[in-house]
């Protein structure tokens, strides 16, 4: 099978390229092709007559996307409907990246692939017109969101929370935003599969169970055997550019039919740290 990512220097890219093999896969970072460029993402499209293109690059810093909307949108929207415009002229299968952020966070049970979008923020509102597009364009794509990823080579909560619990005795974390940590290899792998099966449509991909940043920091400390407290706050506390959900579990059930079991964020977190360390 050949396959295209595009976004293969980013968090989930380079897991991907190292998880990936058995196919003829190529990656393509920002730097050989910029997705907001329609006629250069359909040159390479038409180059490597991919059977699979997987979309993982995005402008994800989702303060970043609030102070800069145009950003936002041309990239993550536009940028999106260019690639998928590019894997249906070569006849390519897409698999889009999306994320938690489409939801408002208001409900108190995990989301369904089949509830209403309803972004709080530019970075999820510019997600959440991606999946719209690409829905009308290629109705057999398919939306893969996920959450809170972390994994090694770039920046994580994971990563921030060492290096800042390696210079302070105390830090102070939100203990009322709930979601699911998602370790990128986990994540690749799950992909890897949904491509080798020819997934279609909208699916939930996370690591399974669910915590506050607050518990999830604490968790690091832990396996990672520092000293440093790690204090509870709320969100007001830490105020923002962008509001983020304060529940945005998404349920599994999606993947499950699928026959696609996903470990826990708890088996994934000294994984990550093995490997972090490795």
């Amino acid at each position: 099978m050949r396959v295209a990512i595009f976004g293969a220097s980013g968090l989930l890219g380079k897991a991907l390229m190292r998880e990936w093999s058995g196919d003829a896969v190529v990656g393509y970072s920002s730097r050989d092709v910029d997705i907001r460029d329609a006629s250069a993402v359909r040159v390479i499209a038409e180059e490597t007559e991919p059977e699979w293109i997987v979309l993982a690059a995005a402008y994800t810093d989702v303060d970043g996307c609030e102070n800069n909307p145009d950003l936002a949108f041309t990239v993550n929207r536009d940028g999106a409907a260019n690639v998928a415009e590019a894997a249906k002229k070569t006849g390519a299968k897409l698999l889009f990246l999306s994320s938690d952020y489409v939801f408002d966070g208001k409900k108190t049970s995990p989301y369904e692939t089949n509830d209403a979008r309803h972004p709080q923020s530019v970075y999820g509102q510019s997600k959440a017109e991606a999946e719209i597009k690409l829905l009308e364009l290629m109705p057999e794509s398919c939306i893969v969101r996920t959450s809170w990823l972390f994994g090694v080579g770039g920046k994580c909560f994971p990563e921030t929370i060492l290096k800042l619990a390696a210079s302070r005795p105390t830090l102070d974390v939100v203990n009322d935003q709930r979601g699911c940590p998602s370790y990128t290899v986990d994540l690749a792998r799950a992909i890897i599969r949904l491509c080798c099966e020819s997934a279609s449509g909208i699916v939930h991909v996370t690591n399974t169970g669910e915590c506050t940043w607050f518990e999830f920091a604490s968790a690091i400390v832990q396996h990672a055997g520092l000293a440093t407290a790690v204090r509870p706050v709320s969100s007001q506390q830490m105020a923002r550019p962008a509001p983020r959900p304060a529940y945005s579990v998404l349920s599994p059930e999606s993947l499950r039919r699928l026959r696609i079991e996903m470990p826990t964020w708890g088996d994934a977190l000294p994984r990550y740290l093995r490997q972090r360390n490795g």
